[in-house]
């Protein structure tokens, strides 16, 4: 056995060490972390399933409906999302394998360990919108690049790219990131096959269409949300700029990206493959970039390029190098695991100090906040929260759908396409809130109002009992700033229904206006 043959047969050994500890590490925070806000709300979904939601398009509620038909423990909840990243790692050694000579497989194996190893790998076990979203855009990417490989037209792989980002898109708008990096590829690079453009369309449109059918009919409240809502106030700012440019680096692992651009080119992978990997994560990572110039980019909207970038480094680097990066990578989790290990399991006198104690309390008691809410209750009395996160996070432990009380926030807004508060004329509802409310915040909306005080690890929370809901004021006050607010929909886009507007009546905002 030759030198170079112990090199591979090592990388693959430690690949497949990493890929097992890493998914006994995310099974355990999968079972152990406390359900968030986010997941919360999500599964409201799955429980609820439909060809739409508030926010984002469907994928992640359809995904919710199928786990929770077998059981609503949170690792079996989490449990498709705790293999995506071990997926999308077999995927990264399957390409560089593909791509790169036989002597230099231990960097395909190599590669796929450093992707493993990255927090933002092994802490991706929350059920969010990015579960479907990075695994059907990793399955499209490895599409397109198969079919960029081929010496032949590669239409089928091409017409599988097409559906996977048309899926990924049904998970969230991001997606059209990936399918305008395509574009940017074929048009820039591989302009003989242009054909391969509205192929791959064709295969996206019905997902597409499903998606645009659903808006059109319920006042496009995933555009309103991604496109008009969330971006008011929006302005020219250098320091969102800075802020993305450093988030950038940080997900990307500042290590791995100077070894990559400081690298020359490794014998071996096409320039065919070289150029298409570049673009691929290139051309979003500086779109995201552009757009942070006016306004904030989250964090989690990156991490679908991140194993593209992991991808190029590989066709780049050797796997000495590689190895090196990887022990770095390795250094950079250990703050994040002990992090994830004191919000999951210490004990909650840590966070005593610190803003964050009520919070972290919320967030690992909430069946005991639950059980105080639900404490002489009044038979048929509706609970209610202030905001979406704690109002998700009761529901799921209460059994039952919990709406927001007030305005709300342009995030989360299912309960304008679920709820009916016409039909809590009258009844008793009893509010969640983090701090002391004003009494007088409810009096216009009740008979009769009173606030009551509980208190759970040393923290005090509040409920708010309202009896007799008074419907038409709220509708008059906190419903008309909410359709004037969240759904002042252009009049150029086609409005074929709106549940919120024709259900209560505002005219503006109704198919009919």
């Amino acid at each position: 056995m030759t030198v170079s043959d112990l090199s591979i047969a090592g990388a693959r050994r430690l690949f497949w060490t990493t890929c097992f500890a890493t998914l006994l590490l995310k099974i355990v925070l999968a079972a152990g972390f406390p359900v968030t806000g986010d997941e919360a709300f999500f599964y409201q979904w799955g429980v609820s399933p439909a060809w739409g939601y508030s926010d984002h398009p469907p994928m992640v509620g359809w995904l919710l409906a199928v786990l929770h038909g077998l059981s609503d423990h949170p690792l079996v909840l989490r449990s498709f999302t705790l293999l995506v990243t071990s997926v999308i790692a077999l995927g990264l050694v399957d390409a560089l394998r593909r791509a790169l000579p036989a002597e230099r497989e231990a960097s395909a194996w190599m590669a796929g360990a450093v992707y493993l190893v990255m927090p933002w790998s092994w802490m991706f076990v929350l059920v969010t919108t990015d579960t479907p979203l990075l695994f059907f855009m990793a399955l499209s990417a490895w599409a397109y690049l198969r079919a960029n490989a081929c010496k032949d037209r590669g239409t089928g792989w091409y017409a599988l790219a097409g559906l996977f980002v048309g899926l990924a898109f049904l998970s969230k708008y991001f997606a059209v990131l990936l399918g305008l990096a395509y574009a940017v590829h074929i048009l820039g690079w591989r302009r003989e096959r242009w054909w391969a453009l509205p192929v791959m369309f064709a295969l996206a449109l019905p997902s597409i269409g499903v998606n645009v059918a659903f808006n059109a009919t319920h006042g496009w409240t995933n555009v309103m949300f991604n496109v008009f809502n969330r971006n008011e106030g929006a302005h020219w700012n250098l320091q969102t700029f800075g802020v993305y440019a450093g988030m950038a680096i940080y997900l990307l692992t500042p290590w791995l990206l100077w070894q990559g651009l400081r690298a020359r080119q490794a014998e071996g992978a096409s320039r065919v493959t070289r150029q298409a990997v570049a673009v691929l994560w290139l051309f979003p990572i500086l779109l995201f970039a552009f757009i942070s110039l006016r306004r904030t980019i989250g964090l989690h909207w990156v991490l679908g390029f991140v194993p593209l970038f992991v991808l190029w480094a590989g066709l780049k680097l050797d796997a000495q190098a590689l190895r090196r990066s990887m022990n770095w990578t390795l250094a950079l989790s250990l703050p994040h695991l002990l992090l994830v290990a004191a919000v999951a399991w210490a004990p909650l006198s840590l966070w005593q100090h610190t803003k964050l104690h009520d919070r972290a309390v919320f967030l690992r008691e909430t069946p005991a906040v639950v059980a105080a809410l639900q404490n002489e209750l009044p038979a048929g009395a509706v609970l209610m929260a202030r905001t979406y996160n704690p109002a998700a996070m009761i529901a799921f432990h209460h059994g039952a759908y919990v709406p927001v009380f007030g305005v709300g926030r342009h995030h989360a807004r299912q309960d304008d396409q679920q709820v009916d508060f016409r039909a809590l004329q009258g009844k008793t509802v009893r509010i969640f809130a983090y701090d002391a409310p004003d009494p007088a915040d409810f009096t216009p909306y009740f008979d009769a109002v009173s606030v009551r005080r509980f208190d759970i690890e040393g923290v005090a929370f509040y409920a708010v009992d309202g009896v007799g809901f008074r419907y038409q004021p709220y509708r008059d006050t906190v419903l008309a700033e909410i359709a004037r607010e969240f759904h002042d929909i252009p009049r150029w886009l086609p409005l074929l229904g709106s549940p919120f507007c024709t259900r209560y009546g505002f005219a503006d905002c109704s198919p009919d206006r």
